[in-house]
Order: structure tokens, then sequence, then C-alpha cells
């Protein structure tokens, strides 16, 4: 599955967390699932502790932050 088929589990509404990006049908956030990543909690943790999480939305969520990265960077050299 490429970046921009996991793309499609990622919401942004102004009405869900303040209009952060979220996993689809949650209010768990992208910056979240980062967040814990980046704490070094496994994914079969995090699965385990939201049982709404599949292991494709934490991919998804990687996914959406490496888009965002990349759109940065065109910004910032165009």
């Amino acid at each position: 599955m490429g970046n921009e088929d996991l793309i499609k589990y990622i919401v942004v509404d102004q009405g869900v967390c303040f209009g952060k990006p979220c996993i689809k049908g949650t209010r768990i956030t992208v910056g979240d699932i980062l967040q814990w990543l980046s704490e070094g909690i496994p994914i079969s943790e995090i699965l385990e502790d939201y049982p709404s999480l599949q292991e494709i939305h934490v991919y998804a969520a990687l996914a959406f932050a490496a888009r965002r990265e990349e759109i940065t960077k065109i910004i910032a050299f165009a």
C-alpha cells in the first residue's frame, strides 16, 4: 500500500481536536501517535492501549508526517 492510500485514514475537521489531523473515526491525532513512537512506545503497546487503532493507522500517521515534511521542504525552497 502506497503513502497516498495510507493518507486516506487521516482527516482534518475543525470540529474535531481543533482541526488537528486525526485518525478517521477517532479523536487520536497524528501528533499523539508520533509522540508515542518518539518516546519509544512499541506499536503493539499503542494498539493495546487504544483498541480503536489498527497498525495501518500508525503507518498512515507516519506517511502523513512524511508528506507534510516534503511539502514544507518544497515551500521553503520555492
